[in-house]
């Protein structure tokens, strides 16, 4: 028997319908609805590749049941900016070149939004710790956390 999961994902009303509602809403965005940004990467919430926005807050979307996001604002990369008006954190990640392979990226893109949503001038220490969880194997952080002062200053 399936269940109809019902929410707002990047500005427009989504329904999923699933058979386990304890599905992780990871799988119901990027396969039921198509939305590629985001990445499995670990399945344990620790390393931030599948982070999307869940009511404005930065969230491991692999640790979240789909059943939780019912009735809740899921956004996803592609709901963050478009290519015509990019996030500024976008812009920020494309001057400072904050992409190596690309894996990382939108789940650092998505954290660092959340995070300068509240914190819109934070110094770089707390960068660095807001994305201690945000894995890079590329080793692209010292140009991440560039893109985020840069996004920061405006």
């Amino acid at each position: 028997m399936t269940q109809t999961i019902t929410m707002t994902v990047n500005g427009r009303e989504a329904r999923v319908d699933v058979a386990d509602p304890d599905m992780p809403l990871l799988y119901a965005l990027r396969n039921e609805l198509g939305l590629t940004g985001l990445h499995f990467g670990c399945g344990l919430g620790q390393c931030g590749a599948c982070t999307v926005h869940v009511d404005g807050e930065a969230a491991r979307s692999c640790m979240l049941p789909t059943a939780s996001a019912a009735g809740k604002r899921i956004t996803t990369l592609e709901g963050l900016g478009t290519p015509e008006r990019p996030h500024p954190v976008q812009v920020a990640f494309i001057a400072e070149q904050a992409v190596q392979c690309g894996y990382c990226a939108s789940g650092m893109i998505m954290q660092s939004a959340a995070f300068l949503a509240k914190t819109p001038r934070p110094t770089e220490d707390q960068v660095r710790e807001e994305l201690v969880n945000n894995i890079c194997r590329c080793g692209t952080h010292p140009r991440v956390v560039a893109a985020v002062m840069r996004a920061a200053r405006g």
